[in-house]
């Protein structure tokens, strides 16, 4: 606890290169915990079920569950720094509307990175999270490696900001996360975009790449072009989808994953293991590995 302690200080002084290996798959990467015969678990948003979303309270409740995966998502401010959230505005999450009550829809790209540093992050999801703040990619950065975790990267809605893969991809050097150990094992980068995913395999084609959505099948052959991943949701996909995935090979000459997402009950997440998935994301990853495990 001292350690995190410490660690989170430290980053707080912290700012807001680019580039090949064939790469194992993230499923054949991933070892400890989560690991099991069947799909790897991912905490969604970190363990987003326990502690605010995207926090790096979720990180630590994950990493305290024993999981190695977390996924987040980010965006980027007004003044251009890297901020760790889901939604495009802060009204869901945060205290904005009591801080800025004159700001609305309170969207993170009108909100300055030292405004967005001030508002509480915790507070709607339980008292005992008051004071949680929205982390800068470079904080969640060095607690995930504190943690000796992976990160499943989402780049969230880029239309919104022109350039942010390259500028993801810098800061990803800058903390060491695109030396060749965490890129081979530690790191997927994914969004809805394939515009998106297609330029950070551009940028740097040793990266895990993952498409989030269900592409029609015969759309899939150009898909595996540029993603190594295609991330749907569970609700959308049968096993023959999953086995047309799998029967494809993608940039770095491995099979197709699936990664599918937000899994939060034994029933579903045995069913999605049953179809054949790599991959469940996951609120609730001790649920998840539970029903694995029977």
């Amino acid at each position: 606890m001292y350690a995190r302690t410490a660690a989170a200080l430290a980053s707080m002084t912290g700012s807001v290169v680019i580039g090949v290996l064939a790469l194992p798959t993230a499923a054949q990467a991933a070892t400890g915990p989560t690991r099991h015969d069947g799909p790897v678990v991912v905490a969604h948003r970190g363990a987003s079920a326990y502690a605010p979303e995207n926090t790096l309270e979720a990180v630590d409740k994950a990493d305290d569950l024993g999981f190695d995966w977390v996924e987040n998502d980010v965006q980027r401010t007004k003044d251009g720094a890297l901020v760790v959230l889901h939604d495009t505005t802060l009204a869901r999450t945060t205290d904005v509307e009591q801080r800025f009550p004159d700001r609305a829809p309170w969207n993170v790209r009108d909100f300055t990175a030292a405004e967005i540093a001030g508002l509480d992050a915790g507070s709607w999801k339980g008292a005992e999270f008051t004071g949680a703040r929205i982390p800068t990619l470079h904080q969640y950065l060095d607690r995930v490696e504190d943690n000796h975790q992976k990160l499943l990267l989402e780049i969230k809605s880029p239309e919104l900001y022109p350039g942010i893969e390259d500028q993801i991809l810098r800061q990803l050097g800058r903390d060491g996360w695109l030396k060749n150990g965490h890129v081979k094992h530690r790191l997927v980068i994914q969004s809805f975009s394939a515009d998106s995913m297609r330029t950070v395999h551009e940028r740097r084609p040793d990266i895990t790449t993952g498409f989030l959505g269900t592409p029609a099948v015969a759309e899939l052959p150009a898909y595996a072009e540029f993603v190594d991943q295609i991330n749907p949701s569970h609700t959308t996909i049968g096993a023959d989808y999953v086995d047309a995935v799998h029967a494809l090979k993608g940039p770095h000459d491995k099979p197709l994953e699936v990664f599918t997402w937000t899994v939060n009950d034994a029933a579903d997440a045995q069913r999605a293991a049953g179809l054949g998935v790599d991959g469940i994301i996951t609120n609730t990853p001790d649920v998840v590995r539970e029903a694995l495990d029977d």
